[in-house]
């Protein structure tokens, strides 16, 4: 499935075809009815169209908050796992950042990852090394990955090759650079990255899903220049985080918050040390918002 500009490339038992959305999907809809990664039923149209004229029900969705900030809109669907996208360098790494996509994955239903990426840079290494120490205790993986030099690309690839997998991350981290270097044939467009900014430009321009040659799909999405907030209930974000879950039965009150409430198991666990100062602000931070 690619989307661009209101057509959408739909795969079939006998091959690729071109689709646009029966007018009754699109009436009272202000978001995305279709999105890389749904399953849809077709049917022809006179003059031989194809019209999309259902959606099936989603496993899993990909959700970020749309230009303004207003609303939330899926931009993906179907997905096995989402591959969290940070630069090491060029632009250096926001934990926040990080941390709230993180929480997109998780409230999507998918396997997360994290992928960070430019190790080759000036400093990349040491910050790759501290991060992905950081995050193996909060209970997620993570691959190194330079696609100058080629380091952590084979295990990424095989990593992708399993299962259809989404690529998340801010303009400019490199996602489009890491679809590039699985499959050259791609050619997809990069950018480098302002100098006074350091902020990447964006690059991808519509969502498609990507058949890599090793096995796999990659829905390669616009970047995520807006990540100010998750469609999550603040009642629900502290199972956003894993290394939360093992002391939630344990707090005093079904309803705890995590923030100052006594017998918080959490709050015991972030004193203790088994849950990191930084993981815990960024859930604060994450909660106002809410």
């Amino acid at each position: 499935m690619a989307v661009a500009g209101g057509v959408y490339r739909v795969e079939t038992a006998a091959g690729a075809v071109d689709a646009t959305l029966r007018g009754k999907l699109k009436q009272g809809r202000r978001s995305a009815v279709v999105v890389v990664g749904d399953r849809v039923g077709m049917r022809r149209a006179p003059g031989g169209r194809c019209l999309i004229d259902s959606v099936h029900a989603r496993a899993t969705t990909l959700v970020r908050r749309t230009r303004g900030g207003r609303e939330f809109k899926v931009v993906a669907a179907n997905l096995d796992q989402l591959f969290v996208v940070a630069s090491m360098a060029q632009p250096p790494p926001s934990t926040t950042i990080v941390d709230r996509m993180l929480v997109m994955g998780e409230a999507g239903g998918m396997k997360i990852l994290l992928v960070l990426t430019k190790v080759d840079l000036p400093g990349g290494r040491p910050r790759a090394d501290a991060l992905a120490r950081d995050y193996r205790q909060a209970g997620y993986r993570s691959v190194c990955t330079s696609v100058v030099t080629g380091e952590g690309m084979d295990e990424f690839a095989r990593l992708a090759a399993s299962g259809s997998s989404a690529l998340a991350g801010l303009s400019g981290v490199g996602k489009s650079s890491l679809l590039n270097r699985l499959d050259p044939s791609l050619q997809l467009r990069t950018a480098e990255v302002g100098r006074k900014s350091l902020r990447g430009r964006h690059t991808t321009v519509a969502s498609r899903l990507v058949a890599l040659p090793s096995g796999g799909r990659l829905a390669d999405t616009p970047g995520f220049s807006d990540v100010t907030g998750v469609d999550v209930a603040a009642t629900d974000l502290a199972g956003c985080f894993p290394d939360f879950r093992p002391y939630l039965p344990h707090c005093r009150f079904r309803d705890c918050l995590h923030l100052k409430e006594p017998g918080c198991a959490v709050l015991q666990a972030v004193g203790d040390g088994q849950i990191r100062e930084t993981r815990h602000r960024s859930y604060r931070t994450i909660l106002e918002a809410l």
